[in-house]
């Protein structure tokens, strides 16, 4: 059993920035499979940066970076410029969407 846990949200200003952070339980995992996700109020779940930042959905490229530390068991989400928008459960993902799941970290974008 994998456990995701999420930290790193809070509540800023648009224009700021935040880093979220995942750490996973499980050390025979690979950071290489882990991807972020959101889920906006009123939306569906969307990816934003998938396989450990092989590829993130148009609306954060350029401001979104996911990076990660597998001797750690840990990956990042920095995120730069941020939007109202941009407001969210933020997710942390292994294993695809019948994967194992965080428990999400609430990103406010608001002045």
């Amino acid at each position: 059993q994998v456990q995701l846990v999420e930290s790193g949200g809070g509540l800023v200003q648009p224009g700021e920035s935040l880093r979220l952070s995942c750490v996973a339980s499980e050390f025979a995992i690979s950071t290489a499979f882990m991807s972020w996700y959101r889920q906006r109020p009123g939306k569906e779940r969307e990816l934003v940066a998938g396989r450990a930042g092989a590829n993130y959905t148009d609306s954060v490229k350029g401001r979104f970076t996911m990076s990660r530390d597998d001797a750690k068991k840990t990956v990042y989400l920095q995120m730069i410029n941020l939007e109202p928008e941009d407001t969210a459960v933020y997710y942390c993902n292994y294993g695809g969407l019948r994967g194992y799941w965080g428990q999400g970290t609430l990103v406010t974008v608001s002045s």
